[in-house]
């Protein structure tokens, strides 16, 4: 990956971290926690997604490497506190700051993905975990159903959609053109499942009794 790469590489964990930050601190707020309990969820929800990346890929974990990520979603957090004691929020606030979140940090971990060699499937799949996982752990942390697991709804799928995209679009097109397509796929998708209920299929066995029927 090039210098400027991996500059564009880090804004967007930045990015991804700072909105991920806004929708835990929106979170923990529906939940009237205290300051502490605020910053941690949001925390969490900004590092959570990058941290079981890093894990699994063998990597020094990238808040570490770099604590500004921490910075960054900590005064995001708290600006988000001072704005809500300014104005009520939209209450779909939520929802679409989480769907931003997914959109960068899962390119932005499939990107990390590739530049460890990986390829197909493993970015994929890694791009998916870093998109998801800080808003899984968000959700159970303020003991909500998490995104991921509700019925039909379309999460993950949309992380897989876009990266998928992306990679198929760095064949045709420049690769920084192909991260910005394949963002802006994953958050259309979780646009349109929020604004007009956009579901997946669901797979369901029928019940024994029904089959006794």
């Amino acid at each position: 990956m090039t210098v400027t790469g991996l500059h564009v590489l880090h804004g967007v964990e930045l990015v991804g971290g700072a909105v991920f930050a806004i929708s835990g601190a929106l979170a923990a707020g529906r939940r009237s926690l205290d300051l502490v309990g605020v910053v941690v969820i949001a925390l969490v929800t900004a590092a959570g997604g990058g941290t079981l990346r890093d894990l699994l890929l063998d990597r020094t974990v990238f808040w570490i490497a770099d604590p500004s990520y921490l910075y960054v979603s900590l005064a995001a957090a708290l600006l988000t506190v001072l704005y809500t004691r300014i104005r009520h929020p939209p209450d779909r606030l939520i929802l679409y700051a989480d769907a931003l979140g997914l959109a960068l940090f899962s390119i932005g971990g499939a990107q990390i993905a590739e530049s460890l060699g990986h390829g197909g499937i493993v970015v994929i799949i890694m791009g998916a975990a870093t998109g998801v996982a800080g808003g899984l752990l968000r959700d159970v942390l303020c003991a909500e159903i998490p995104l991921i697991l509700r019925r039909g709804r379309m999460y993950a799928s949309a992380s897989v959609a876009g990266v998928a995209a992306y990679l198929l679009l760095e064949w045709v097109v420049d690769r920084t053109v192909a991260a910005l397509l394949g963002m802006a796929v994953i958050a259309a998708l979780r646009v349109a499942a929020i604004v007009w209920d956009l579901t997946v299929p669901v797979f369901s066995l029928p019940r024994h009794d029904e089959e006794q029927s």
